[in-house]
């Protein structure tokens, strides 16, 4: 079973094409394949390309809990560079479908830098979703393990939570992150955010991953809270996203219509033993 390795930022993923699998993995798989210690380790898999009457390509995204994710940014950026290495594609713009709806993607020459037309943002409680009557979720509060914040949620084909904070650290992100992120208010669970705003065209985040944990950078957590900090009158439209992994550029055009610009690494292909998935290890169900 052959995988290929990238990481956007720090945010590791294997592409996994069902041409070179052969088949669907189950979950207990999943779960092993990206486990730090028993499996190969990633942030999740990246299993493409799909047949797709909608788009150029289809590509469904994996967490390590084996639960699927809507869309990532860092995903779609590291798929397409595969989708470049495989010479699939060119500099030229083309579409993939994801569960979170069809997104338009472009591999800069050199294959290096990849820019991601993320979709429209939405504060919308029923589209995110967040339970209640219909609102836009704008500054409300939350309180968990003892502590109250004040947070938006946000939709980008997945749903966030963004926290604007004085101050952030991996320690709040670990402490906090998963709380909020099964917190009953959001029904679908939620990407979790803490932002602090450095100026007009700078923030910063520390980010807790639904189905994957504490994370050193994300594209859709990235065009999530850039989003936020713009409907709050916080920034300005064009800004970078400061992440523990490294920037992201974002832009917020009409409509909140978020585009992402960012790198991506190549790391390694591999092949995974049958071994591997008869002896997995204690806690890897």
């Amino acid at each position: 079973m052959r995988f290929h390795r990238y990481h956007g930022l720090g945010n590791d993923y294997l592409v996994m094409d069902p041409v070179e699998v052969g088949r669907e993995l189950s979950p207990r798989e999943i779960r092993l394949v990206c486990h730090r210690n028993y499996g190969v380790g990633s942030d999740g898999i990246l299993f493409g390309p799909l047949p797709s009457t909608s788009a150029a390509f289809r590509l469904r995204i994996f967490n390590p809990d084996a639960s699927e994710a809507e869309k990532s940014g860092n995903g779609l950026r590291i798929f397409s560079r595969f989708l470049f290495d495989r010479g699939l594609v060119r500099s030229d713009p083309f579409t993939i479908e994801t569960a979170g709806g069809v997104v338009r993607s472009r591999v800069r020459p050199g294959g290096r830098e990849v820019e991601v037309e993320m979709g429209r943002v939405t504060f919308d409680s029923t589209r995110i979703p967040v339970s209640g009557p219909p609102r836009e979720v704008l500054n409300e509060e939350l309180t968990v393990g003892g502590r109250s914040f004040v947070y938006s949620a946000a939709g980008i084909g997945n749903p966030h939570c963004v926290l604007p904070l004085p101050e952030i650290s991996e320690a709040l992100a670990r402490q906090y992150g998963p709380l909020i992120e099964t917190e009953p208010r959001f029904l679908n669970r939620t990407n979790v955010q803490f932002l602090k705003v450095e100026d007009r065209r700078n923030i910063r985040i520390e980010i807790w991953e639904r189905g994957a944990g504490y994370t050193l950078a994300s594209g859709s957590s990235s065009s999530a809270a850039a989003a936020v900090a713009h409907r709050l009158g916080l920034v300005d439209r064009d800004l970078t996203v400061h992440m523990p992994g490294g920037d992201l550029e974002i832009r917020i055009g009409d409509g909140y219509a978020v585009s992402m610009a960012g790198p991506v690494t190549r790391v390694s292909d591999g092949t995974i033993d049958p071994e591997m998935f008869e002896g997995a290890g204690k806690g890897v169900a």
